[in-house]
């Protein structure tokens, strides 16, 4: 019996409502080993099984994934156990206070409004989505980074319990980067830290970076039409030099080319009597 039991057991709740127990087998546990796992939300409930087991390439349950599950000030009953080859193996037991093991989402809706006189810029947020916390507005403390994308030395971390921020060295010329994310503030939230939102971006280096980007795309247009309109330049003219002239109907004969030709005629006449003459002789 002594080793059989499973271990690292380890339950988390996250977006809000899924959850997600994993486990390892016991040390001395043999390969048919199986295990199954039971809970329940208060000492007065059942214990329900698991419906949708994490399996390992053995076929062998190693967790378990719970949808809407609801956060309680109260400790949820865990029990797990098992059997090899028709025999029981050692249970396991665990109680847990659900929002001890929640993995907050990220704070919603960053935004960033900045004053290019005054180099300010108000950083604004919204506290992270929860089931169970009523009081948002002081229920928890957040962590603010904003990054200087042309000098990381001058990299900003600091931390707030209210859902705003005033970033005094705003500098026009240069780019930044702000993420944010939250933990417990004196509630029944999880001391651990939660989700990072995603950077948000900002400064006038990104627009200038932008407007670099059109201008190279409208060069590459403009390049592409103009060699197009090269191409059919030169088919066209190629094409006219293959196509013959019309003879001019209208065009009539003047008199001197009239005796020219009656010249030659005599004169080819002439050569073929001789010609003759001497085949006879």
């Amino acid at each position: 019996m002594d080793g059989t039991a499973i271990e690292n057991f380890v339950c988390v709740i996250f977006n809000v409502s899924f959850m997600n127990c994993t486990w390892h087998a016991g040390q001395t546990a043999s390969g048919d080993t199986q295990y199954f796992l039971y809970w329940k939300t208060s000492e007065k409930e059942d214990f329900t099984g698991c419906q949708n087991y994490i399996k390992d390439n053995y076929g062998r349950h190693t967790g378990c994934s719970f949808q809407n599950v609801t956060i309680k000030n109260t400790k949820a009953h865990f029990l797990v156990n098992g059997s090899r080859s028709g025999q029981n193996i050692q249970s396991y037991k665990k109680k847990i206070i659900l929002y001890r093991i929640e993995k907050l989402t990220p704070p919603l809706n960053v935004t960033v409004n900045c004053t290019e006189g005054s180099h300010l810029c108000d950083i604004w947020w919204q506290p992270p989505r929860t089931s169970h916390v009523e009081r948002e507005d002081a229920c928890f403390k957040y962590e603010i980074v904003i990054e200087n994308k042309v000098d990381p030395k001058k990299n900003i971390t600091t931390s707030r319990t209210k859902n705003c921020y005033e970033f005094e060295s705003f500098s026009a010329e240069k780019r930044y980067s702000v993420k944010i994310r939250a933990t417990n503030n004196d509630c029944l939230v999880s001391e651990s830290w939660g989700e990072w939102s995603t950077p948000v971006e900002f400064g006038k280096e990104q627009l200038t970076s932008t407007s670099s980007y059109m201008l190279f795309l409208v060069a590459v247009l403009a390049a592409s039409l103009t060699l197009c309109l090269c191409t059919v330049s030169i088919y066209l003219k190629k094409k006219s030099a293959t196509v013959l002239q019309p003879r001019d109907p209208f065009h009539e004969i003047s008199p001197r080319d009239f005796e020219r030709e009656y010249k030659n005629q005599l004169m080819k006449h002439e050569t073929e009597e001789i010609t003759v003459i001497e085949e006879m002789t």
